[in-house]
């Protein structure tokens, strides 16, 4: 259950760090609420695993999952360049994010 929620905490990261771009800076008000709520949701499932899980552990799978998910949707939404360096270098964190667990 600890690493479900990991997970979940982690697409949360995803939807918060986008949610920072349609903020314009805080000052559109409904984009604002969704992101705060997704960072609220994120933190709270986070904390939730770590009862569990290490926190090293944690933490570097829950911002590999967000830092990928992040860069991924940057390249579907926003049109940002997908090199294949940049390519492969997500997919070395996808390779981390399961080496982590598969030692866990």
């Amino acid at each position: 259950m600890a690493w479900t929620l990991l997970c979940v905490a982690g697409f949360f990261e995803i939807c918060w760090a986008i949610g920072l771009k349609y903020t314009e800076g805080f000052t559109r008000p409904w984009p604002t609420v969704g992101t705060l709520v997704a960072l609220a949701a994120s933190f709270g499932c986070l904390a939730q695993a770590l009862k569990t899980i290490p926190v090293g552990t944690g933490y570097a799978v829950w911002t590999g999952i967000g830092a990928a998910g992040t860069a991924v949707l940057g390249m579907v939404l926003f049109a940002e360049a997908a090199s294949t360096i940049k390519v492969l270098s997500l997919l070395c964190i996808v390779l981390g994010i399961i080496g982590l667990r598969s030692t866990s």
